[in-house]
């Protein structure tokens, strides 16, 4: 039912998504009152990422004097890049990128950047020579996302008196060159590399998705079951994980043989985590409409605004949580 209903509000998203993207008539007058946001988004390839597109949406509305367009890339970076130029032709007030991937945004960003008109980078980074070429970079601290799951895990297996002599990680990965997937990445590379008994015995490219997830996770089981941990870098991917894992017949969460860490910390991931079936959500925050807002309202008026702004974010256990919390989280 979970993911019927997660379907279902992605095809909706995405419709909103089309809507949003249709410019007003220019015959309405107020239409020159507003402030014009294009907004370029990687896609709706998850329960985050709508819920992201969620927060935009419901942040800058006509009543509050934007003008929202939204694109969605569908997870190309060409896409991207067709849609920042085609924000630029229109004239936008201010453009706001949430990056496909890091590489590959040194031109388009100077196109921007000579027409005069500020960029917001959302969610991920870009790596690119010049900083000058966007005002600010919003979004989470992935690195630290994933040297506070890695921490947690050397704390369990400190813990364990099951005495075995290695730690097996099963490691499925985002969308490759992502800012979420390198810096997940590192963090427990790093971890590996500081526990002579840890190994990853294989990394798996999950793209951030369910189905994805389930793909290559049951591909993996097909000739291989002997993991001792899935550290899982978002939520869509896991319970993608997690259904080849009930089909291969491998237990999981309390007192299974997987552990299972997760980063987003969605409310279906919370509710899996209280159910004993997932050890760790590493929480990333989507609801980051109201920060950047701050930070244009900011730049309207002259002020100087940070360089790089972190929303604030937790990991939570089943002993962290509680029913009313699962039930009001906003996504």
């Amino acid at each position: 039912m979970r993911r019927y209903c997660s379907i279902i509000l992605c095809i909706v998203m995405t419709l909103c998504l089309v809507c949003s993207g249709c410019r007003k008539d220019n015959g309405n007058e107020n239409a020159n009152d507003l402030f014009v946001i294009g907004f370029s988004q990687v896609g709706s390839e998850s329960d985050w990422r709508i819920a992201n597109t969620r927060s935009m949406m419901e942040t800058f509305t006509n009543d509050k004097g934007y003008e929202l367009i939204i694109q969605n890339a569908k997870q190309q970076q060409d896409n991207q890049l067709a849609d920042v130029r085609g924000f630029v032709l229109e004239g936008v007030d201010l453009i706001i990128i949430a990056p496909t991937v890091e590489t590959g945004w040194e031109n388009v960003l100077k196109e921007v950047h000579d027409a005069g008109i500020p960029v917001i980078i959302l969610d991920r980074s870009v790596a690119v020579w010049d900083s000058n070429l966007y005002l600010t970079n919003i979004g989470s601290d992935f690195l630290e996302q994933g040297r506070r799951a890695v921490d947690w895990l050397d704390k369990q297996v400190s813990e364990s008196v099951d005495g075995q002599e290695t730690l097996k990680i099963l490691h499925l990965q985002g969308t490759y060159g992502s800012t979420a997937q390198l810096m997940r990445t590192k963090a427990l590379e790093e971890g590996v590399e500081e526990h002579k008994d840890w190994v990853i015995v294989s990394q798996l490219d999950g793209d951030f998705t369910e189905a994805k997830g389930y793909e290559v996770v049951s591909e993996y089981l097909s000739s291989n079951n002997d993991f001792d941990v899935l550290y899982s870098e978002n939520d869509n991917m896991t319970f993608g994980a997690m259904r080849a894992l009930d089909e291969a017949g491998i237990t999981y969460g309390e007192n299974g043989q997987v552990r299972i860490i997760t980063f987003d910390a969605s409310r279906d991931a919370l509710q899996y985590c209280l159910d004993g079936k997932i050890d760790l959500c590493v929480e990333c925050n989507p609801m980051s409409g109201p920060m950047v807002e701050e930070l244009i309202k900011d730049y309207r008026a002259g002020e100087d605004i940070p360089r790089q702004v972190y929303v604030e974010e937790a990991i939570f256990t089943k002993d962290d949580l509680t029913q009313a919390m699962i039930d009001a989280r906003p996504y």
